[in-house]
């Protein structure tokens, strides 16, 4: 037991050597440095916050409390991250309809930072839904578990639908939400844009006859680029739009109700992300020490608010470049669940 708990020790201070190096490396100006860091750190906060979550949701179902385990738990990833990584998810509008209970809270799934997002607008008596393959992960598979998520098996349709229909009798029961990202995996994109949504949390949302909340984060490229091994600091906006009422729908009006939410989704992120706040995480600021980018056209013929295009029309409306954009990433729902 003392061999196993120095060899822990003696990880823990590599790992907290090794991020707080980074740290000092990014200070002078090697871009790549500040990435790995906060990599490290938001891995260290994960494992860190799921212990945490273990221990807790063991403790509230002591008490008969467990409901709110995964409330608790992502409260304190968001103020770890917030101190170790600088980054933050910040609701600028609509978090009285957090309130709403039960309901289908669904979001915008960009990358694995997302699970920030969930820190900071769980409401309490929610729990997420997640791929049954989480389920076997060692402690943060333990914390899903003992926390209440509905685990899908995404390869067996029946199996899924049947866990679905639990899930729309728990909520029934329990007055208990679920929050669910619809496009089923993560976008990892560059620009506002939403891939299809799947059906499932709204054929979830009908059965048990509860509002979808919707949630929409704005596009943080600027924040988090993988490919480009970037991670910086910075406050990503949200907002909570209103509940959208099943009342009355069956399963016919289940493709309808998803085009027209996934379309409520897309304008709502291509504004948000257009915001003077969304910009802020959306583009990305050169490192020092680094050529500066390519200035893209569009935001040249921003700049330049008198050149015209071929046919005389003026090129710098904001409203065109949204039009175009949409144009552009299309309002097309695919795929089923």
């Amino acid at each position: 037991m003392n061999i196993i708990l120095l060899r822990f020790l003696q990880f823990l201070g590599v790992y907290l050597g090794l991020t707080t190096s980074l740290y000092s490396m990014s200070l002078l100006g090697i871009s790549q440095a500040s990435f790995y860091a906060r990599l490290l750190a938001s891995y260290g906060c994960l494992v860190v916050c799921a212990f945490y979550g273990v221990f807790a949701s063991i403790a509230l179902r002591l008490v008969g409390q467990h409901r709110i385990a995964q409330w608790a738990t992502g409260r304190a990833f968001k103020h770890t991250m917030a101190l170790a990584t600088g980054v933050r998810f910040t609701v600028i509008s609509g978090k009285e309809h957090l309130k709403s209970r039960p309901a289908v809270f669904i979001g915008n799934h960009q990358t694995a930072l997302d699970v920030l997002l969930l820190g900071t607008i769980f409401p309490r008596h929610c729990a997420v839904t997640a791929k049954k393959s989480l389920a076997r992960a060692p402690i943060l598979g333990w914390f899903m578990a003992l926390s209440g998520t509905v685990f899908i098996d995404r390869t067996n349709r029946s199996t899924a639908l049947k866990a679905f229909e639990g899930a729309a009798r728990e909520m029934q029961r329990e007055k208990q939400s679920v929050f669910i990202f619809p496009e089923g995996t993560r976008s990892n994109a560059e620009e506002p844009t939403l891939l299809g949504f799947k059906k499932g949390a709204f054929h979830l949302a009908v059965q048990a006859g509860v509002d979808i909340v919707p949630i929409v984060a704005g596009c943080y490229w600027g924040v988090l680029g993988a490919k480009e091994k970037r991670f910086t600091s910075g406050e990503i906006p949200v907002r909570i739009l209103p509940p959208i009422s099943t009342k009355g729908l069956t399963n016919a009006d289940v493709e309808e109700l998803t085009r027209t939410t996934r379309e409520l989704m897309l304008k709502e992120l291509i504004d948000l992300t257009e915001s003077p706040q969304g910009q802020k995480a959306a583009k990305a600021t050169p490192h020092r020490h680094a050529d500066p980018p390519p200035v893209p056209e569009k935001s040249a013929l921003r700049a330049d608010p008198g050149r015209r295009g071929a046919d005389g029309v003026g090129l710098s409306s904001g409203t065109n470049q949204r039009n175009e954009r949409r144009e552009k990433f299309g309002m097309q729902v695919h795929g089923s669940l």
